[in-house]
């Protein structure tokens, strides 16, 4: 076969010849012209062959390739055909084509004039060409080789162009084109020499940028890119600086990214700010030398988007030459919140001045990453108030949140981090639910589950891991493997393509399955390429033009072989394969078959016999672990299945990521009173390190707490939520997909308290005396001592001339330890400024703001200074108290009053209003009537005979909020009835001391006070009670946040005071307190009791017993009783008759102290007492004797008959009669149970004892009741109450009796001990029976969690919410609003599911939905209600209200 195609390629080559030379001799002239042309484009490909794979490379080759093939076969499979050379004989494989019309390979434009000539593409793969390359290079004849097929290309398709039209070009024309072909010379001349650059076989040359850095200006909280292009042999090592600062993107992963791929290299920074304007320089290195290039990055603020939404641009507002200053204060802390709960974080904010209409922007972060609104995550601006509300918590939500506040003029930012604790656990010592499940590399039928580890394990370690997934729009929950896996990374296959899933995650270990994670985001089963081309967007618009391609047919074309087989993915449960479709593929889509070969055979296997893969990735299960495989992939169509893959090459079934190694010894640092810093050391040689979880432990404990849910990846985390004074010590453990590393060692043991630090800075300088050569300053101490006193202050002065300021320069090298300072040695008429700075055993503080220049001039004013030393104390929410010292300078008289004013901290300077009228001759002022979480802003002016001086240096802002765990000072009596005033602090601190004032004065004479200290409460007493001890006293605890109290005596218990300070009343005489005023009851025989109950007396103590003021004693009319161990007094009273009416006292004496309790029995209501003690009496003597317990009356039977029955005791006998008469006459009817014999046999043919039914359960809002029904109960029965065989005493949580013909057993709130075996003991006099019954493994219904306390929702959302109850039996569910019960609707939806789950949607929420709700569970062991509240606003509604305002 192959010598008859040579026959034929030789008869092919003579006949082209001929047809050459009669061209030649027809058109010698235009085929010289044309053979120039083709002589300098074969030169110039020939100079681009070897730096890159030209179209002419490929044609000459395919050209050559036309004459030594033999000819190929139309069909699916793939033909072998050869290449062949003087020196080498090549085989190649070819794809196979289609059967198409001859190709011409003259290019004309449409009056078909040729103008010039397209090379055929050579189809191979890339390596094939590249052999080609290499071959030519070795082979010098392949040079003549090329330019005989060209000719011979050239003549073959001449003919089709006899017929050659010359065309006239203008000068114009001429020149253009002469223009555009030197560009594209130039254009090729570069590209080759860069090509030599980046081609590593060329010689070593320095670095060189060939795509240097852009400097950009970006907005602040985007996100910025670097790039740049570098070449260089060898390669050369990248470095990045910020300012000639080293970027260690390693160390900062958060902020810097970096990244390097086939010489292009970049450099991201996330999160922009102010800090990040810089210069940002790249240096390459290699042996041969370096380069550099810099870059400029400037961040701007960005504009408020409220305004440019309102439809105004940022001119149009009065901004120009207004610098804003922002201020936020009210700020949320440290927060805690638990998995399921509702979370609100808030601060106030303040920006000044206040221009109209125009708003911050307002952003939220959680660790450096901008929060968006969702479901979880709602936002709220009100214009002052900035609010995020997290709903339903999750472990996803802990991190640190950021409140960032955008202005023209800048921003401002504050921090704090939230916490998120575990829910409680339905089983105990099962795992806490894994956290943040994402989906990765989503294909069609295939995507990647990861999660991360929870940080409690439970009782025992994790086993492994359940993926559950879910179609969107379903509510049906699929486990995806059967086997627990260890690694937190999953592939899921079988999904069905262009639907959407969404996925949870549930931990294992040997006590059970833990509650499952929060959902991961939908995604949907696609193509990459599909979804990429969907989220780009719409395509360019609609120009007028039309372009058509024509494609290559491919229907009934084998697809050819994947390519990049390779494991991504391997570890002992499954391995994971990826590839890249085949090039030659079809419209029609391919799919795939993959096989597997076992190391040491020769089989291959199909894996997916049952259906292809749509997906370039597939996964393998139940492979052998530690066996050694082999894969490869194969594609199909409707034509037919493919030629496989190239082997992967063996590999191993086994856990290919290691675990962590054990992190560094960490260290424990003081912090604040309630955390500490933990850092540590980073595990050595992690792949893949999801990040770090600490715990804590008190000292002389096993037991272990998480400090932190989600795992940190920084090596020093700060541990909130300790208490205060105890030892704890903390270890680390670093975790990846793997699983947890081994604890590091402990740390050191560490007392939490409060660290000491340098104070904060001081403020408000200013001058309160000026002379010739002196002036007089004041200041305010910090706010902030850090941790301890402040020792003293230090002076710093500079002078001022013009707008030149001088250096600064000490004035006093001695601490002062006053807040004054007389600056001596001045020049006279110099302006100078002052700054004041604060020292205590850390350090010095900081400068504090300068003062204003301040001239040294002599006052000549008659008016006093302004007073100086502002402070607050006794800081409430609708009161504050403010302090102050009187000013230096008095003016030309003394100072005789001060007045007071107050403004809002968001109010400008007309806010100012005065808070009272006349004069206030005291140096302190209680301010009352403020609005609860305001701020305010105060102030103090002096006056004398001449006037009103200047006001004081502002002190505030002061935010009206009482501090949680705050007490106030209360007035204890004791036994001896010893009058004292008490204050308790539960946060001292290290070297905190309680220090008492009088009228906020020292108090100077100690005779009158006597004053012990004891475990964070301070006792004043008072030797000797008098009218000298009226006034307010306070305690102030030092080294706190101003803790503070005070209490007012006054003489008449009304305040004697003009200053609006609330007073209580204290006696001379103590008073002894009751618990409980006096009360009356009414007992069995009519009797009366009259009681009550004091809180603590002495055996000393005694009671006078008082009717209309008239002392009785003890006889037979009056009982008297009081029990001094438990303060109950009681009087009894065997009847009540017509001289009873009045009123009735107890009056107490105990040493000093005296106590009186009345109560009044008269009108009505004595009369209707009288009648039921009377009653009760009547009663108790008929029951002495026989007596009916139950009287007289009928029933009908069902035989119709009338039964007269009655009930009587056993102890009742005697004859009884019963008459019947009418109109007609009468009958009488007598019975005698005067016998013994005929009662012994009447009464034992009912034993009451049998008669009993077996023991019953049921359960109230309170607990649960046993009881058992007696069909003859009598008095003599007697019942005994058993728990595991105990006797049961009786109590207030637990209680029996009898009611009616129940005897019944309560126990309110059942707990754990009160399952087991209950027996009722029941003896009648002749038989006793006992009725058993077991609580074991019984559950009350109760709600375990899942309810919020408050939910706050905007009107017109929807509202889910979903409880968790427990119960055994499983429990009946209801809800209720409003104490009304709900019925499921189209508005409100109520479902219960898997007996565990209750849930309750409102769509489309309105006003009309708040309330007060309630999920009440009820089984026969108990039942429990979850309540919460639902509030619904409406932003529009509290915008009008604000505005009114």
């Amino acid at each position: 076969m192959s010598g008859s195609v040579q026959v034929v390629q030789k008869l092919q080559e003579q006949h082209q010849l001929q047809q050459h030379h009669q061209l030649q001799q027809h058109h010698q002239l235009q085929q010289h012209h044309q053979l120039q042309q083709h002589h300098q484009l074969q030169q110039h490909h020939h100079q681009q062959q070897r730096r890159y794979e030209s179209s002419y490379h490929l044609s000459t080759k395919s050209s050559v390739s036309k004459q030594s093939f033999s000819t190929y076969k139309t069909s699916s499979h793939r033909v072998k055909t050869s290449v062949k050379t003087e020196k080498v004989q090549q085989e190649l494989k070819l794809s196979p084509l289609p059967k198409r019309a001859k190709r011409t390979y003259l290019a004309m434009d449409k009056d078909k004039e040729v103008i010039g000539y397209v090379i055929p593409v050579f189809r191979a793969n890339h390596d094939v060409v590249r052999g080609l390359m290499e071959a030519q290079e070795e082979d010098v004849t392949e040079e003549g080789i090329n330019y005989v097929a060209m000719r011979n290309l050239f003549v073959r398709e001449a003919r089709e162009a006899l017929d050659v039209k010359v065309e006239k070009k203008t000068r114009t024309k001429y020149v253009r084109e002469s223009a555009e072909r030197l560009e594209v010379n130039r254009t090729m001349d570069e590209w080759a020499e860069f090509r030599k650059k980046m081609n590593p076989d060329n010689l070593t040359h320095r670095p060189e940028f060939i795509v240097k850095p852009r400097g950009q200006t970006v907005w602040e909280g985007k996100t910025v890119k670097l790039h740049c292009t570098v070449a260089g042999w060898p390669k050369p090592k990248i470095a990045w600086y910020k300012n000639n600062v080293l970027i260690d993107a390693k160390a900062h992963p958060e902020k810097y990214t970096v990244e390097s791929n086939y010489n292009m290299h970049s450099l991201e920074i996330k999160n922009c700010d102010f800090f990040d304007t810089a210069q940002y320089h790249i240096s390459a290195l290699n042996v041969k030398g370096e380069s550099s290039c810099v870059a400029t990055i400037v961040v701007k603020s960005s504009i408020s988007e409220t305004c440019l939404a309102a439809g105004e641009s940022s001119s149009s507002f009065p901004l120009h030459g207004v610098t804003f200053e922002t201020t936020i204060i009210d700020k949320f802390e440290v927060a805690f919140g638990s998995e399921g709960e509702t979370l609100s974080l808030g601060c106030t904010v303040i920006i000044f001045p206040t221009v109209k209409r125009y708003q911050p922007d307002v952003v939220w972060y959680r660790n450096s990453v901008p929060l968006k609104p969702s479901k979880w995550v709602h936002t709220h601006w009100s214009g002052e108030r900035a609010t995020l509300t997290l709903v339903h918590l999750n472990k996803e939500d802990e991190g640190l949140y950021t409140l960032r506040i955008n202005t023209k003029s800048g921003f401002e930012t504050y921090s704090a981090y939230v916490f998120v604790r575990d829910a409680e656990v339905e089983v105990e010592g099962v795992p806490v639910a894994p956290l943040d499940v994402r989906c990765h590399d989503a294909n069609k039928d295939y995507v990647v589950v990861t999660w991360k580890q929870p940080a409690v394990e439970g009782s025992s370690a994790i086993l492994g891991y359940y993926i559950d997934r879910c179609e969107v729009g379903t509510h049906h929950w699929a486990q995806c493997n059967d086997n627990p896996v260890k690694y937190a990374r999953f592939p899921v296959t079988g999904l069905v393509e262009g639907r959407s899933y969404i996925f949870r995650v549930r931990a294992v270990n040997s006590a059970g399955v833990s509650r499952p994670s929060r959902v991961s985001e939908p995604v949907v089963a696609m193509d990459p390429s599909d979804r990429a081309r969907l989220r780009a967007g719409p395509s360019a618009p609609w120009t007028g033009m039309i372009k058509f391609t024509e494609e290559e047919p491919t229907v009934g074309v084998v697809p050819g072989e994947p390519s990049d087989v390779m494991v991504t993915e391997a570890t002992k449960s499954y391995v994971v394969l990826a590839w890249k479709p085949p090039v030659q593929r079809g419209h029609e889509g391919v799919m795939y078959y993959i096989e597997k070969c076992m190391s040491g055979t020769d089989t291959w296997q199909r894996v997916n016999t049952a259906m292809p893969v749509k997906s370039p990735r597939f996964a393998l299960f139940d492979l052998a672990e530690g066996k050694s495989y082999s894969f490869r992939v194969r594609c199909c169509n409707s034509a037919g299945v493919g030629e496989p893959s190239v082997s992967t090459g063996e590999i191993t079934v086994a856990d290919k990521l290691d675990l962590p190694s054990a992190p560094g010894n960490p260290v424990a640092t003081r912090n604040t009173d309630t955390s500490v810093v933990v850092s540590w050391g980073a595990s050595k040689g992690v792949t893949q390190l999801v990040g770090y979880y600490i715990d804590c432990s008190v000292v002389g404990t096993d037991v272990w707490m998480p400090c932190n849910n989600k795992p940190v990846k920084q090596t020093r985390f700060v541990c909130h939520g300790l208490t205060t004074g105890v030892n704890y010590v903390f270890r680390i453990k670093a975790v990846n997909a793997a699983g947890y590393s081994q604890s590091s060692p402990n740390s050191d043991a560490v007392v939490v308290k409060a660290a000491i630090s340098v104070p904060g800075k001081p403020t408000g300088v200013t001058l309160l005396e000026a002379v010739k050569d002196y002036m007089v300053l004041g200041w305010t101490e910090p706010a902030n001592n850090g941790g301890a006193d402040i020792r003293g202050y230090f002076v710093d002065y500079r002078t001022v001339k013009g707008n030149i300021v001088g250096k600064w320069h000490e004035m006093n090298l001695k601490a002062l330890t006053t807040t004054t300072f007389k600056a001596e040695n001045l020049k006279e008429n110099v302006f100078y400024e002052f700054q004041v700075r604060a020292v205590n055993m850390a350090g010095v503080s900081k400068g504090s703001v300068p003062s204003a220049p301040l001239e040294c001039k002599e006052w000549t004013i008659t008016v006093p200074g302004a007073p100086v030393g502002l402070h607050v104390l006794e800081v409430r929410d609708t009161s504050v108290v403010v302090l102050w010292e009187p000013p230096l300078f008095d003016g030309r008289s003394p100072v005789n009053g001060y007045y007071l004013d107050i403004k809002e901290a968001s109010a400008g300077e007309e806010g100012w209003k005065a808070v009272h009228e006349k004069t206030n001759k005291m140096k302190y002022m209680k301010v009352t009537g403020l609005k609860a979480g305001t701020s305010y802003v105060f102030r103090v002016r002096a006056q004398n005979i001449a006037g009103v001086g200047k006001p004081s240096a502002t002190l505030g802002p002061i935010l009206a909020q009482t501090r949680p765990g705050t007490k106030d000072i209360y007035v204890d009596v004791d036994d001896d009835g010893v009058i004292s005033m008490v204050f308790e602090c539960s946060e001292m601190k290290e070297g905190s001391e309680f220090v008492w004032s009088k009228n906020y004065q020292a108090i100077t004479d100690t005779s009158r006070l006597t004053i012990t200290h004891e475990r964070g409460k301070s006792r004043a007493i008072f030797n000797s009670p008098s009218l000298d001890d009226l006034g307010t006293f306070s305690c102030v605890v030092t080294n706190t946040d101003g803790i503070s109290s005070s209490y007012t005596l006054t003489e008449e218990g009304e305040s004697a005071h003009t200053l609006g300070i609330s007073a209580h009343r204290i006696w001379c005489s103590p008073v002894i307190p009751f618990k409980n005023e006096m009360a009356m009851e009414l007992l069995e025989k009519g009797r009366v009791r009259f009681w009550t109950q004091v809180e603590k007396c002495t055996s000393a103590c005694q009671v006078d017993y008082v009717f209309n003021d008239v002392i009785i004693t003890q006889g037979k009319k009056y009982t008297m009783n009081f029990d001094k161990s438990t303060g109950i007094i009681e009087m009894f009273m065997d009847s009540l008759e017509v001289t009873d009416e009045g009123t009735f006292t107890f009056n107490l004496v105990d040493g000093k102290a005296k106590g009186t309790t009345s109560l009044v029995l008269i009108g009505d209501e004595f009369r209707e007492l009288q009648k039921k003690s009377e009653f009760a009496r009547a009663e108790w003597v008929r029951k002495q004797g026989p007596h009916f317990v139950e009287y007289l009356d009928f029933t009908v039977t069902p035989q119709c008959d009338v039964l007269l029955k009655c009930k009587i005791s056993k102890k009742d006998a005697g004859i009884y009669e019963v008459f019947l008469s009418d109109d007609r006459g009468k009958d009488k009817s007598t019975f005698n149970l005067t016998d013994a014999v005929s009662m012994s046999s009447y009464f034992y043919f009912f034993p009451s004892a049998n008669s009993s039914s077996e023991i019953q359960v049921t359960s109230t809002e309170h607990g649960i009741i046993l009881y058992s029904m007696v069909t003859h109960y009598n008095e003599d029965l007697r019942v005994g109450w058993l728990h595991k065989d105990a006797k049961i005493a009786a109590s207030e949580r637990v209680k029996s009796g009898v009611t009616g013909e129940q005897l019944w057993l309560k126990i309110n709130e059942p707990t754990e001990k009160d399952k087991g075996k209950y027996t009722m003991d029941i003896f009648d006099g002749k038989d006793g029976v006992k009725r058993v019954f077991d609580l074991t493994g019984k559950d009350r219904a109760r709600v375990v969690g899942g309810l919020p306390d408050v939910v706050a929702i905007q009107e017109g959302k929807s509202l889910n919410l979903t409880g968790n109850v427990w119960g055994d039996p499983a429990p009946e569910v209801s809800w209720t609003k409003n104490e009304k019960a709900l019925v499921s609707d189209e508005h409100l939806m109520l479902k219960f599911e898997h007996g565990k789950f209750a849930s309750i949607t409102i769509t489309a929420v309105t006003t009309s939905d708040s309330g007060k709700y309630a999920l009440l569970v009820k089984n026969k062991y108990g039942a429990e209600a979850g309540e919460f509240t639902v509030s619904v606003y409406n932003p529009e509604d509290e915008e009008k209200e604000e505005k009114k305002d």
